[in-house]
């Protein structure tokens, strides 16, 4: 059983990062700092919104409009930081208790 809360770690681990790596290059795009018109470019920012996209859609639901600005990948940030601090650790601690 703790072998799947590892895993579950590191899938939340890496979620975090696609989330900030997704989050960072569209700042750097809407700032200009990174050419779209490169395939590369674009099919990074396709690949990262798809795989973000369904994660932030029931967040921004809740959300109300901040007018241009988009707090659903801190709010998912959020979430997965409190499930992998105190939430698994504690599944695992009453896991190896028994």
């Amino acid at each position: 059983m703790t072998i799947l809360l590892l895993i579950l770690d590191r899938l939340l681990w890496l979620a975090s990062w696609i989330i900030i790596i997704q989050a960072i290059l569209s700042w750097l795009v809407a700032f200009n700092v990174i050419n779209t018109h490169s395939d590369f470019v674009r099919n990074l920012l396709y690949a990262l919104d798809r795989l973000t996209e369904p994660l932030y859609r029931p967040i921004r639901k809740i959300l109300p409009d901040f007018g241009g600005i988009d707090f659903s990948p801190l709010v998912l940030l959020i979430i997965i930081w409190i499930i992998r601090d105190p939430i698994i650790p504690s599944i695992a601690q009453s896991i190896a208790g028994y």
